[in-house]
């Protein structure tokens, strides 16, 4: 079964599938479905989680482990499968289709994946889950209609704004959703229900805090590890949500993981950093790190990015502040 994103919310009122696949290329809006689906599953029963991440080297017998071993709470299992590339491979594949041929009556399986391309989605794998249950597609807005989904956001947190307010927003955060959903959250948290003014919403948007995400990010890529570590401390005294910070963190490490691989496979950079949707100035950036990072350090961040994700989530003990230091480091650091 394919879904479009906005019956999402309707299809996991009336019950669920035993297989699901979220992927689109922004990294917001598949977090989000996943998480949708998630707190569906706790809701009927699924007591227990256990989060898979396929990154290089993964052992795809895991996956039949982990729909086989018994809930320690005598519940049913979700399993989390993260696949960061966008590619299973070719063993992935195959183990996705055997799953789907026989799903776990006791697992309900969660695939999420990121930068998906068009031959992957007329593959054999991608085919099973959707016959074995839903698969949702999540495109990103385009510039034209970012407004739209700002007013949908808004609504949300009962806000609304007038077009002038909302091309305003558009137009400042230049299609990066990550900062769009920031914005937001801002204007939830600095005014009361209802609409906002047109100035509101400039003073807001143009309150930058010192310590900003983007400013973090690009800190991260050209190694500049003391302003790296004063801006996540700020960030920390600013009270910034740890979710944010992961999310803006992962989008950097998630496209060196996906671009060290192809540059071991000797694929060309030009040819790889387009595939990743890497543009104008960020090209720059990665060009960097890259020169610092290979394969197998890159792979590790991925890895720690997911179990900073799990301490968010409370399924990890440990203090997350200081393991966004340490992958800002790993990543960072010459």
């Amino acid at each position: 079964m394919q879904l479009k994103a906005e019956q999402l919310a309707t299809h996991l009122e009336r019950g669920l599938q035993p297989v699901y696949l979220v992927y689109g290329d922004e990294p917001l809006l598949v977090i989000e479905a996943a998480d949708a689906i998630r707190a569906a599953a706790r809701r009927q029963g699924f007591d227990e989680r256990k989060v898979l991440t396929a990154i290089a080297g993964f052992d795809w017998n895991g996956l039949y482990h982990a729909a086989g071993s018994l809930s320690l709470f005598g519940g049913r299992t979700l399993i989390d499968l993260r696949i960061p590339t966008g590619k299973p491979g070719r063993e992935g594949g195959a183990a996705l289709q055997e799953y789907c041929a026989r799903p776990s009556p006791d697992s309900l399986l969660l695939v999420s994946m990121i930068g998906v391309d068009w031959r992957e989605e007329k593959s054999a794998w991608m085919s099973a889950l959707a016959t074995a249950g839903v698969v949702v597609k999540l495109p990103t807005p385009g510039l034209g209609e970012l407004p739209a989904w700002l007013a949908g956001r808004l609504r949300r947190q009962k806000q609304s704004a007038s077009a002038e307010g909302l091309r305003f927003i558009a137009e400042r955060v230049e299609g990066n959703l990550l900062a769009a959903h920031q914005e937001i959250l801002k204007l939830g948290v600095l005014y009361p229900d209802g609409e906002l003014s047109p100035q509101q919403i400039r003073d807001a948007v143009l309150n930058v805090a010192r310590y900003d995400l983007d400013g973090l990010r690009e800190a991260l890529l050209v190694g500049d590890v003391a302003r790296l570590v004063r801006t996540i401390d700020g960030l920390q005294q600013e009270g910034e949500a740890p979710l944010l910070i992961l999310w803006a963190m992962a989008e950097e490490v998630r496209a060196l993981a996906q671009i060290s691989a192809g540059l071991a496979r000797q694929q060309p950079l030009d040819a790889l950093l387009r595939d990743a949707r890497i543009w104008g100035a960020r090209q720059t950036l990665i060009r960097q790190a890259l020169k610092r990072l290979d394969r197998a350090r890159a792979e590790l961040a991925l890895a720690h990015a997911a179990r900073i994700d799990r301490m968010i989530k409370g399924l990890a003990s440990g203090d997350v502040w200081d393991e966004f230091r340490q992958l800002g480091l790993r990543l960072a650091a010459a």
